[in-house]
């Protein structure tokens, strides 16, 4: 329903944020609400879950954090408190990487992962990250304001969109690191990049 929120954050809990955008204070859950802070702009990618006891907004710093968090709920024995604890207490790449590789070890260290649940979200999830792991994700500047990083993946998946491959995106991205531009200045300044070749 919603893919992003972007505002002012006027409050951080310990399991939330409230986001101000045009008048609308929006009460969102988070992993980890500590990482966006109070008084700040942010953008955050949300899930709307609605079921028939709840309708709440879920947030994210990134889309393959979310991408996760919406893959997490699928998988049986596994709802939206279990998937925050585990992006709360897990990096997402290695979350990933613990499923691709069969590592039951490491996700049964998250609150409420038990060997049985472990083993099913490896059955559920195993091989079905290809698509959150491009350079759209990978090489986005984490030092820059959250709309030049909201900007540059939009602009890394156009470019992807366009037919350039990862290893081309990667291999100009450092170079548009450290600017502040809107989506169509990083695709001009990657796409003049990438014809230089």
């Amino acid at each position: 329903m919603y893919e992003f929120i972007e505002g002012k954050v006027v409050q951080v809990s310990t399991d939330s944020v409230v986001i101000a955008n045009q008048g609308i204070g929006y009460l969102i859950y988070c992993p980890n609400p500590y990482q966006f802070t109070q008084n700040q702009s942010a953008t955050i990618y949300t899930h709307h879950y609605v079921r028939e006891d709840a309708i709440n907004l879920y947030g994210f710093k990134s889309r393959e954090e979310r991408q996760l968090f919406v893959q997490l709920l699928g998988v049986s024995g596994i709802g939206p408190k279990g998937a925050l604890a585990v992006l709360a207490t897990g990096e997402t790449a290695r979350v990933i990487e613990a499923i691709e590789t069969e590592d039951e070890r490491y996700l049964v260290q998250f609150p409420g992962i038990g060997k049985k649940t472990a083993r099913q979200i490896i059955l559920d999830l195993k091989g079905k990250f290809k698509s959150v792991s491009g350079p759209a994700v990978k090489q986005i500047d984490d030092t820059a304001p959250d709309s030049a990083r909201h900007a540059m993946e939009e602009a890394f998946q156009a470019l992807q969109a366009l037919g350039y491959s990862e290893k081309e995106i990667t291999r100009i991205s450092p170079e548009l690191k450290g600017k502040e531009l809107t989506t169509e200045g990083y695709i001009k300044q990657a796409l003049q990049l990438l014809l230089k070749g």
